[in-house]
């Protein structure tokens, strides 16, 4: 008994979303099993999916005769291929709410910190400023190394957070860091510890300059603000807007941003090594190490990718 495998021209598609299945009316050429064991799934295209059913043909020697069997596609075949369909569908579909609800909670999380943290600044900044000038007096060296202290932070922070990123969360804290790199389960991640850490100093240095006068206190304070200002912005821009844990609306259509989101995506693919290990300077770190014109290509990508959306 020789087997062999069907196909022609003519097809049935069942289409859903993105993936099409193929069920295949064998009405013509045939391939011999010996060379061809199995169809595997190809890619077509960037968002299109083909899935080949193929007929295996079983060849009956009776008195001479060859007898086929299988040769066209009977009910039974089309209502298995629809079954798989309708499994597909229940499956996009549960993986699609369980996005939305894993998006939900961070946004919810995101929002409940931010508007706290920003609330408790604001109101640190008001009551300090107002304490401090009560005596009818302006303690202009203290007001002037608060807000210097405010910008410093925030952009040291930047240089900060590129050195730990390289030598402590791809070292030594690799285990925590690690869930970054891999899909995420669930609306978190270990590697969010890290925002609770950076908190603590922040916190610490508002808390010291809040409560005490004087230039120290009050370049402690502006230090924790600045800090403080940093982080909302690091996870507005890294967890919004590059990953898209949340969305960020028209903030994503910022030229510069759009350079740092394109950036970010090379340290994941490690194309140039890890670089950038930085968030707000990571176009810099790409181009310095030859990406310029990949870093280009990306930003297009993103652009047209947004568009199709």
């Amino acid at each position: 008994m020789a087997a062999s495998i069907s196909a022609t021209s003519s097809s049935l598609l069942y289409c859903f979303q993105r993936c099409y299945f193929a069920s295949i009316e064998s009405k013509s050429m045939s391939l011999n099993l010996a060379t061809h064991l199995q169809r595997k799934a190809f890619a077509l295209g960037k968002r299109q999916r083909l899935v080949i059913c193929s007929v295996t043909e079983q060849r009956k020697e009776e008195g001479g005769n060859a007898v086929y069997e299988g040769d066209y596609l009977s009910g039974d075949h089309v209502a298995v291929n629809k079954k798989y369909v309708r499994e597909y569908s229940s499956l996009v579909e549960m993986r699609l709410a369980r996005k939305r609800s894993e998006r939900y909670t961070y946004l919810v999380a995101a929002i409940l910190s931010s508007f706290g943290i920003s609330l408790m600044a604001l109101m640190s900044v008001y009551y300090r400023f107002s304490w401090q000038v009560e005596g009818g007096e302006v303690p202009i060296l203290e007001l002037f190394g608060t807000c210097a202290l405010s910008v410093g932070a925030a952009v040291g922070m930047e240089y900060w957070a590129r050195w730990a990123h390289k030598a402590l969360w791809h070292s030594s804290l690799w285990n925590m860091h690690e869930s970054h790199h891999r899909p995420r389960n669930g609306a978190f991640e270990l590697n969010d510890v890290f925002a609770v850490i950076n908190a603590v100093p922040a916190i610490a240095l508002m808390s010291y300059g809040f409560y005490n006068k004087g230039l120290v206190p009050g370049l402690c304070f502006g230090a924790g603000l600045g800090i403080t200002m940093f982080g909302m912005a690091y996870m507005f821009v890294h967890d919004g807007l590059v990953h898209r844990r949340f969305p960020v609306g028209p903030v994503a259509n910022v030229p510069y941003l759009r350079r740092v989101a394109a950036a970010h995506q090379f340290h994941h693919s490690e194309k140039f090594g890890g670089v950038p290990y930085g968030l707000f300077l990571g176009p810099q770190e790409v181009e310095a190490a030859g990406g310029t014109e990949e870093l280009a290509k990306e930003v297009q990508r993103r652009i047209k990718q947004s568009q199709r959306n």
